[in-house]
């Protein structure tokens, strides 16, 4: 015996007006899934937004060394020691892929760049 279940009257009479706005919403969004795409713009978006991710990444591989810095003032050798290596490996994250992406030989399609070698 099968036991079918009913949509309430008040989910029901919720759904239908909100099938019509998706509906309004996807048939005004068509024109925009039609425009011609242009991967440049996409590289750019993207390099840029790598740009300031690897810029971050910089400032905070450089407060850890900092702060490794302070850690072994204080005595504490060990915790200060890692703090400078994750930092020095943070911070020199992005000049590491770049150099991988030169070496295959990627470097002229690439959304990674961090400057002149």
């Amino acid at each position: 015996m099968k036991f079918i279940k009913h949509i309430k009257p008040k989910v029901r009479s919720r759904l239908r007006p909100l099938l019509l706005a998706a509906a309004i919403l996807t048939l005004h969004a068509m024109p925009v899934f039609a425009q011609a795409f242009n991967s440049t713009e996409l590289k750019t978006g993207i390099s840029n937004s790598l740009a300031v991710i690897m810029m971050f990444g910089f400032v905070l591989g450089i407060s850890a060394v900092i702060y490794g810095g302070f850690a072994i003032r204080r005595g504490d050798v060990d915790q200060g020691k890692m703090s400078i290596i994750g930092g020095a490996i943070i911070a020199a994250a992005p000049a590491a892929v770049f150099a991988f992406y030169k070496i295959f030989g990627i470097d002229t399609n690439s959304a990674v760049g961090i400057g002149n070698f």
